[in-house]
């Protein structure tokens, strides 16, 4: 099920990249260049997920750190 439902977003993601060809000018930290709409759009979205994934990553660290604390507290009293 899972593997269908992957499949189906990734053909979906190529027909809306083939879709989205116009060249647009991107400008990013006083780079710039022009690349498809759809390619940086994807880029885009692919960077926001690893931001999100850091971000979750150093809360799941932080609420493991502060479980092992609480139970070391309670174990050791």
């Amino acid at each position: 099920m899972a593997t269908g439902a992957a499949l189906l977003l990734l053909i979906l993601l190529i027909v809306f990249m083939l879709q989205n060809t116009t060249k647009v000018d991107v400008h990013f930290l006083g780079l710039s260049g022009t690349i498809p709409l759809g390619m940086a759009l994807l880029i885009a979205a692919v960077g926001g997920g690893v931001v999100v994934a850091i971000a979750g990553i150093a809360r799941v660290t932080q609420l493991r750190l502060n479980a092992r604390r609480t139970r070391k507290a309670t174990t050791s009293a």
